[in-house]
């Protein structure tokens, strides 16, 4: 039996000498890996954070010592060392454990996140909550350097400094979110880390000092040395000014130093702490040290792209380029043709396929950081001097800066361009990262207007369609696509604009009308097919505007065929069929309406197919909602089938 074999919880780890902890790191580390690589998830960011993991859980006492950690991408030797290794091979599959943090799964998670830069705040409540109830239990929030750039990580810390909560903040430093960190506050970590000058007149310093009689006054001096020290040597650490009294920097790969500044920052109870950690992103496994962007989230071995056919219209198809770099080539092109465009992302170029264009447009590509609010007020700045600004950020990201939208964007009709990644269901990832809500908290904006693609030739057309839009006067404009590969579609056009809340019909029938809303287009297309089997004929039309909506041909359709099913891969609340709602109750239509979407209920891990079947969001459930909400259809045509 392998040591991790023997660990039930974090309690088993502190009857462990040095060597058996050096040997379990080493266990650790081969297990993430191997199990990993067959489920797909984050290996780097958890690899970089095992002897951290393994001193907090030696140092504190989880579950009643609350360790919040900041997104889980480094909570996996977490989840493996409070009672979740039988479960790995589950890890972010359909019906398993998760890939973040949840706190229906385990008591050891305090708090579920999946957005960087919570960690702080919320320990800060539950620390709050403790001294409110009378307890006595340690608080720590492990962060990132890469989430510390997240503007509520600032505004945590601020608090906490004032109101002087006692608690401790652990920084793991490793100089990567996903890709290398920008900004200050990276320049900042890094005169940290290599402030070599200052830790060796600082071990001097000490050795003076021990000769010195004891006393208080030996100690006031000791301490005022120390903290001159660090105003010399670090003038750009800014902790100490809010109110924490600073550890470190420690290796984060040593584990008697780990514990060592762990102790000191438990057992201090004169205010918040903050515990400096050095690691280096995939430690211990050489290909994620070499290349720790490629490690940070792999796919499952053997995972091939989804096969598609000619006879099945829409499909994902075999060596179809993603969506994503589409997108990305697209912007590409408009950028060469229009000076004045540029692109921002939030700490996600290569997530929003931007990376190759840093390098011919160094000048026009902006990385604010985690730092989505920013990102959208920043665009506004610029949309004001004349600048066609695209803000690509996934869906689920941008209801972070959901704020700056409304005030910043919207309210002043500024012509900012948003481009939604991960439209729709997003697989692996889980709850957090679902782009299921973005249609129902853009749509009510007056003046916004919400695109969405049937396919990767189209999501070209949009791209140049939204630029053209904020040159010629408009506001507002976003439109969202899915996370995977395209269809196949040729991508060869020359760029063109589509005409605002134009949808155009694909396919002619009489006996029911599906309004299809992006790249869902493809299934309703593949539904109409089945149902034309049954003798049921269906006309299907790409909306591809949820606002404006194309309401003559809507109403058209709700006169002459009278039944109408909308579908679409966002939530059905508020969303493209609610809309389509809203209109024939505004315009009195007498029609049968019929609304397909992601019902009202949580979305969790698991492959997107799997989920569009379980919804009924593929060709069969449509075909299947349209028989179950018209039975009538499939009698009529018996009855036919029977006279004849």
């Amino acid at each position: 039996m392998t040591l991790l074999e023997r660990i039930e919880g974090p309690a088993d780890l502190r009857g462990l000498d040095h060597d058996q902890l050096t040997q379990l790191c080493r266990e650790i580390r081969e297990y993430t890996v191997e199990a990993v690589q067959r489920t797909g998830g984050h290996i780097s960011s958890s690899l970089g954070a095992t002897e951290l993991t393994v001193a907090l859980h030696r140092v504190f006492a989880s579950p009643s010592d609350k360790l919040v950690w900041d997104t889980g991408h480094q909570g996996y030797v977490h989840k493996l060392l409070t009672g979740r290794r039988d479960k790995f091979d589950s890890l972010r599959q359909f019906g398993g454990i998760s890939g973040f943090l949840a706190r229906t799964e385990s008591e050891h998670d305090q708090f579920g996140a999946g957005h960087a830069g919570t960690s702080i705040s919320a320990a800060q409540g539950m620390a709050v909550a403790r001294d409110l109830n009378g307890g006595d239990e340690h608080v720590i929030a492990i962060i990132g350097d890469g989430a510390l750039t997240a503007g509520m990580a600032w505004e945590a810390m601020n608090d906490i400094g004032a109101r002087r909560t006692r608690m401790v903040v652990v920084l793991n430093d490793n100089g990567m979110s996903i890709a290398p960190n920008v900004g200050a506050v990276s320049r900042m970590l890094e005169t940290v880390r290599t402030a070599s000058p200052y830790r060796e007149l600082k071990h001097v310093a000490r050795s003076v000092l021990e000769h010195m009689p004891a006393g208080d006054l030996a100690e006031e001096a000791r301490r005022r040395l120390f903290t001159s020290l660090k105003a010399i040597f670090i003038p750009n650490i800014l902790f100490e000014q809010f109110g924490f009294t600073y550890f470190g920097p420690v290796n984060g790969h040593d584990l008697d130093a780990l514990e060592n500044v762990l102790r000191k920052a438990r057992d201090f109870d004169e205010g918040p702490v903050f515990v400096h950690v050095h690691t280096q992103k995939g430690h211990g496994y050489g290909p994620a040290e070499e290349d720790n962007q490629k490690w940070h989230g792999v796919s499952p071995k053997g995972a091939t792209a989804p096969k598609g056919t000619a006879a099945a219209p829409g499909a994902p198809a075999p060596g179809a380029p993603q969506y994503t770099k589409v997108f990305a080539d697209a912007v590409a092109e408009t950028m060469r043709r229009e000076p004045k465009v540029v692109a921002i992302t939030a700490a996600m170029p290569a997530g929003t396929g931007l990376t190759p264009l840093f390098k011919e447009f160094p000048t026009r590509l902006f990385d604010v950081g985690i730092c989505e609010q920013h990102a959208v007020t920043f665009a506004a700045g610029l949309a004001t001097q004349g600048i066609v600004p695209i803000v690509a950020i996934y869906s689920t990201f941008l209801q972070r800066g959901f704020d700056q939208v409304v005030h910043d964007v919207a309210i002043q009709e500024l012509p900012v361009i948003f481009a939604m990644d991960r439209g729709g269901i997003v697989g692996d990832d889980g709850r957090t990262h679902q782009g299921l809500f973005d249609i129902s908290f853009l749509r009510p904006l007056p003046g916004m207007v919400l695109m969405a693609p049937k396919d990767e030739a189209e999501l070209r057309q949009m791209v140049w369609t939204a630029v053209r839009y904020a040159q010629n006067g408009g506001g507002p404009i976003a439109y969202r696509y899915p996370r995977g590969v395209g269809v196949g579609a040729a991508l060869d056009a020359p760029l063109a604009e589509i005409a605002i809340g134009s949808s155009e019909t694909l396919r002619e029938g009489g006996d029911v009308a599906i309004l299809a809303y992006g790249t869902i287009v493809g299934p309703a297309l593949r539904a109409a097919e089945a149902l034309a089997a049954d003798g049921i004929e269906a006309t299907v039309v790409n909306a591809r505007f949820a606002k404006p909506l194309d309401a003559e041909r809507y109403l058209a359709l709700a006169a002459t065929v009278g039944r109408v099913l909308t579908v679409e891969e966002h939530a059905a609340a508020g969303g493209f069929g609610s809309a389509v709602s809203e209109l024939f109750v505004e315009r009195g239509a007498t029609v049968e309406l019929e609304i397909v979407g992601v019902p009202d209920e949580w979305v969790d891990h698991g492959a997107q197919t799997l989920w569009r079947k379980h919804f009924g969001l593929d060709g069969d459930g449509i075909a299947a909602a349209v028989r179950r909400r018209w039975p009538q259809l499939a009698r009529a045509v018996s009855s036919r089938e029977s006279a004849s």
